[in-house]
Formats: structure tokens, C-alpha cells, sequence
């Protein structure tokens, strides 16, 4: 279970001397231990799930990807590189991304599958392609993969019929 994962990790930060793997660690069960306090008041479960907490730290990353743009923007170097040693730590219990040669195969056959021709196609690609591999492909990625697709292939229907 990820919880485990991040604790055991913080264990190790500490025995290794990771300052800075250690205080993002804290600061992910913090947030962690605040969900869980969040969802038993709301009636939920005990305890958030590994997807909600993949979700977390997605959030986490991009919260930092925001902050390393303000920070380089503003030329204090220093903190956006802080920033991105955190992301790095975050990033190692995320699920594996998909290479982008794996993307298009699975916008490929997405497309093939549900038989789409058109941009209006789109949305409804996107929504299976998320459904199957969720938290494993980029899907700004693939979206682009699916416009580019879509689109030539409008282009060369309208070229055929002219």
C-alpha cells in the first residue's frame, strides 16, 4: 500500500540523513493524515485510498511545477531548485508513466476502436483513454496525439472529396 511506501521512505530519509526527502515526506503524511480526518467527518472511510493519495501528490507536483515558474521568474534559483528536488521525491511513488511510443499505440487503437473520424471525436477518445490508463499516460499528450489524428484525418477526407 502506498501509506506503507511513504512511511517506510520517510524512515529511510531520516536514517539516510535526507533532509529534504524527509520534510516532503512529513509533509505528505501531514496533508495525508488531514484527508483522513476530512473523510471521517464527512462519513466516509477510515482512511483515503492509494488512488486518492496518487491524486495528492499529483497535486503536490503541479503546486510545485507553479512555484518553480514563480521562483525562476523572479530569479531566486535557489527555491525552484529546492522545488524540483521535491518533486523528484514525490515523482518516485507515482505509478510509471507511459513512454510516448506506448501513448500513441494506445491513442492508436482508441481511435480504431471507437471507430472515431472527426475532432468531434475527441472527447469521447479521451474519456476512454482516461478510463484505461489513468494516472499512467499524459493526457495532454494524448490529447494532442488524438487532435493531430483526427484532424489529418478531416484534411484528407475534405482533400479526397475536392
Amino acid at each position: 500500500m502506498l501509506r506503507e511506501r511513504l512511511q517506510a521512505a520517510l524512515k529511510e530519509a531520516g536514517e539516510k540523513g535526507d533532509g529534504r526527502a524527509a520534510a516532503t515526506l512529513r509533509l505528505v503524511l501531514a496533508a495525508l493524515d488531514e484527508r483522513d480526518r476530512s473523510a471521517r467527518e464527512e462519513g466516509g472511510r477510515e482512511a483515503v485510498d492509494d488512488e486518492a493519495i496518487v491524486a495528492m501528490l499529483r497535486e503536490m507536483i503541479e503546486q510545485r511545477r507553479a512555484e518553480i515558474a514563480r521562483c525562476e521568474a523572479c530569479a531566486r534559483l535557489e527555491e525552484a531548485e529546492r522545488e524540483a528536488e521535491e518533486i523528484a521525491v514525490l515523482e518516485r511513488f507515482l505509478p510509471p508513466q507511459m513512454s510516448e511510443e506506448e501513448i500513441a499505440r494506445a491513442v492508436e487503437a482508441t481511435i480504431d476502436e471507437l471507430d472515431a473520424h472527426s475532432l468531434k471525436d475527441t472527447g469521447k477518445v479521451i474519456a476512454a483513454l482516461k478510463s484505461r490508463f489513468d494516472g499512467h499516460m499524459d493526457l495532454g499528450r494524448a490529447k494532442r496525439m488524438v487532435c493531430e489524428r483526427l484532424d489529418c484525418g478531416c484534411r484528407q477526407a475534405s482533400a479526397e472529396r475536392s
